[in-house]
């Protein structure tokens, strides 16, 4: 199987880890543990696995230059970005969360356009229009307004996340081409989790961990080890052959993979609008990840020996 394939069924099941977090996460918090609490949970969990992790893997020494680039990555990527996700879940509704995350693709297109000079792709715009679509079709017409104390703040937060999230993959790719991931991600959690100490210790503390029944505690070792450490891997390999335009694009089936898992605990139900708004976020992605055919003269260029 080659590379690309790999990377591309990773972004897939990151896809469908992310749809089942957000009905997951919204059973824990705020109802057992508030948001910035399970945050400092879910990111010093993690920072312990990764560290555990590297003394298993080779790994090599970070250039000291390369530590702005991975505090930056640490900010945007884990604490800014979870602090604001989370806090925005905690305030909208599980779908409405998804769905926000979709505009990732759109501001990951323009800042690679701006920052690492990518030229924009009829067929990808397109790509990601049909999915912007499909998944804001999903959002005003697939489920109704449930569980949102205070929606306004909820999405703007859960949209600045998204945002955040387009440059930690922007940032991180110039370290996936220089580094095995396993040497950068334990500095970028632990830089993290120093981040996040401040906002979540308090919350973190307040939890009575008595009157926690134990499938929440199933659902909080689900999102620190599935839904933290895998899927950030599983990104990570994902990135070393993808372009983080096509890493982003994915972000549109979590809304979908959302939708599925609430119909199938009964949450939810089936319509013919979910039906429509699936097929234009799946034609989307087709569209974003297809590789463009390679030209006459590029095979040449590829084949001939004085072209190396």
């Amino acid at each position: 199987m080659k590379a690309r394939t790999y990377a591309l069924i990773a972004a897939w099941m990151v896809a469908i880890i992310y749809g089942v977090t957000f009905t997951i996460a919204k059973d824990v918090m705020p109802k057992y543990i508030d948001a910035f609490g399970f945050i400092f949970l879910r990111v010093g969990g993690s920072t312990i696995l990764f560290w555990l992790a590297s003394f298993f893997v080779k790994t090599e020494k970070i250039d000291r230059k390369d530590f702005p680039r991975i505090l930056a990555a640490a900010f945007f990527g884990v604490a800014f970005n979870m602090l604001t996700f989370f806090k925005g879940l905690s305030y909208t509704s599980p779908i409405m969360g998804a769905v926000l995350m979709v505009t990732t693709p759109m501001i990951v297109l323009v800042l690679s356009a701006i920052i690492m000079k990518e030229r924009m792709q009829k067929n990808k715009v397109i790509g990601i229009l049909l999915g912007l679509t499909g998944t804001i079709t999903l959002i005003l017409y697939g489920k109704s307004m449930v569980n949102a104390p205070n929606a306004t703040l909820g999405n703007f937060l859960v949209f600045v996340n998204a945002v955040s999230y387009g440059f930690y993959l922007i940032l991180v790719k110039k370290l996936m081409d220089k580094y095995n991931a396993f040497s950068f991600v334990k500095w970028i959690y632990l830089f993290g989790f120093l981040m996040v100490i401040p906002f979540g210790w308090s919350e973190f503390q307040a939890v009575d961990w008595a009157l926690v029944p134990m499938n929440i505690y199933w659902k909080i070792i689900f999102v620190v080890i599935v839904s933290t450490f895998l899927t950030y891997l599983l990104n990570l390999l994902s990135m070393r052959e993808l372009k983080p335009t096509t890493v982003a694009v994915f972000i549109y089936l979590q809304p979908f993979f959302a939708t599925v898992f609430a119909i199938g605990l009964g949450k939810d139900e089936l319509s013919w609008v979910k039906i429509g708004s699936a097929a234009l976020i799946f034609t989307g992605v087709y569209l974003v990840i297809k590789k463009k055919p390679k030209t006459f003269s590029e095979t040449m260029a590829v084949t001939d020996p004085s072209q190396h």
